[in-house]
């Protein structure tokens, strides 16, 4: 097993996050390297990499939330992902809806609302080398610009996104209607982790890594469909994950 990681992040990316939760409940030390946009992409080129999370070892670099949650696996071979055939189809199915749709959209959805340097200061540059706070005022216009060409920012882009959101929440509605405690069963999984984390942007749980913002500072829409994906029976759920199961 590599002695080292090293995790290239985004402090506020959800899918940093998502390997973040992966090595804590599997008690790996790792350290973490968070840059601001658009620093992240100098940071990850050295391994070979355009965006984060990156997991670096001793032996070389995993790109992409899923491809290192796998590797870990490997090191900690049933923690994360079942070994039970039956199961294998619905967890591939749910880590494929949760990362392209769940936090493609909620990703979306967020910079919809809070593209604006007073609201994204203090999350973006969270424990970031000191020079890179201070050139963020200068390179803030420049980067506004680019995440709206990006993600399709737009008038109606939040909406879009919420009515995707509630598609995958509706899915793991219907999954949680029989009762079970995770969504797999009664074992936690990377399938749980990758909802919950990914999921978090419109749950704002107390318990991830960089706490929320007070929800009066988000502009009133925003908080209606933050309150509205916390009350369903997914975002309960979600809520209740990150109570049990981060740190």
């Amino acid at each position: 097993m590599p002695t080292k990681f090293r995790l290239i992040t985004i402090p506020v990316s959800h899918y940093s996050e998502k390997v973040r939760w992966a090595l804590d409940y599997l008690q790996i030390p790792f350290q973490e390297l968070p840059h601001m946009p658009p620093f992240h992409r100098g940071a990850t080129k050295k391994y070979g990499g355009t965006s984060v999370p990156v997991l670096a070892t001793d032996t070389g670099a995993i790109h992409d939330s899923t491809d290192i949650l796998r590797y870990l696996d490997t090191l900690h071979p049933g923690k994360l992902y079942p070994n039970n055939p039956e199961l294998q189809a619905l967890s591939t199915e749910l880590e494929t809806l949760f990362n392209l749709t769940l936090g493609v959209n909620t990703r979306r959805w967020g910079y919809s609302h809070i593209l604006t340097p007073q609201l994204l200061y203090p999350r973006w540059t969270l424990g970031v080398p000191v020079w890179e706070k201070l050139l963020f005022p200068m390179l803030f216009p420049k980067i506004r610009s680019i995440l709206t060409d990006s993600f399709d920012l737009n008038p109606t882009s939040a909406a879009e996104s919420y009515r995707e959101i509630e598609r995958v929440f509706d899915r793991v509605n219907q999954i949680l209607a029989d009762g079970r405690q995770y969504l797999l069963g009664d074992r936690f999984s990377a399938i749980d982790i990758t909802f919950a984390a990914l999921a978090a942007p419109i749950l704002q749980p107390l318990e991830q890594s960089i706490p929320p913002s007070p929800l009066a500072l988000s502009p009133p829409q925003m908080q209606a469909d933050i309150r509205n994906c916390q009350a369903t029976p997914a975002g309960e759920f979600g809520l209740r994950l990150y109570r049990e199961n981060r740190h």
